[in-house]
């Protein structure tokens, strides 16, 4: 992975690095962590590869609540992009941090070619599913369930706590998304202890990243990593380029 200039954020310390090919690294509670373009996070010293709300079966779920006809095709769309992380990095561990199927009745309805994919994608391998609030994860595939995970300064969870954490705290739930340019991509949120990860769904949208919720959880000063093939990171709020950054 190419180096880029360093960012640093003064009010936690947490330093980034851009200009690489497939992701921004970066620093949460001493970790050294990489936010990728895809929008899955890669832990390189745990072997840990981390996606969010991946909502598996939404088109599914919207057709039989008489909601939007889409094409049925996310499911398979967003396996082979995990599919595709997974094949770079080969983790020791995957976790999935909630809402991994749209509801309880869309892992059932799971047809038998992903359900297989996802056994392949979990063999010789340690997978761990998130409880979320559209499903507590699927029975049917491989994989403990947990409410929580946490490892050494880092805990993995849903939705982060009202309470800031004592380390680090990776979560997802929000889906968020920030522009530069005019364009608006989901992405990552930094600040205040705390990292939010993208959806990894196909079909999911997205709370802007200046949302009154998101700037209470992640602080004032808090960074934005743009998903995508050239993943960048920028301040939140435009003023923080004079106040925050340098």
């Amino acid at each position: 992975m190419g180096r880029g200039r360093r960012l640093r954020h003064d009010r936690d310390r947490t330093v980034l690095t851009q200009g690489m090919t497939d992701g921004v690294a970066l620093a949460l509670a001493g970790e050294a962590l990489v936010a990728r373009g895809s929008g899955a996070l890669w832990w390189p010293a745990a072997g840990t590869l981390t996606v969010a709300d991946l909502h598996l079966g939404k088109s599914g779920r919207l057709a039989r609540r008489g909601g939007a006809l889409l094409p049925p095709y996310e499911t398979q769309e967003t396996l082979a992009r995990l599919d595709a992380d997974i094949a770079t990095l080969n983790p020791a561990r995957v976790i999935c941090l909630g809402d991994s199927f749209d509801d309880m009745l869309a892992g059932e309805e799971m047809d038998d070619g992903a359900r297989l994919w996802l056994m392949r994608l979990a063999a010789g391998r340690e997978w761990v599913w998130i409880a979320g609030n559209h499903d507590p994860g699927p029975l049917a595939v491989p994989g403990s369930h947990r409410a929580e995970w946490a490892e050494g300064a880092l805990v993995f969870r849903h939705a982060a706590a009202p309470v800031p954490p004592q380390g680090g705290e990776v979560s997802g739930h929000y889906h968020p998304k920030h522009g530069v340019a005019g364009r608006v991509r989901a992405c990552f949120l930094l600040g205040g202890g705390r990292l939010i990860l993208p959806a990894f769904g196909t079909y999911t949208g997205g709370l802007p990243a200046t949302d009154p919720v998101l700037v209470a959880l992640t602080g004032p000063g808090a960074l934005a990593v743009l998903t995508g093939p050239q993943p960048i990171a920028l301040p939140v709020l435009p003023h923080q380029r004079r106040k925050g950054l340098r």
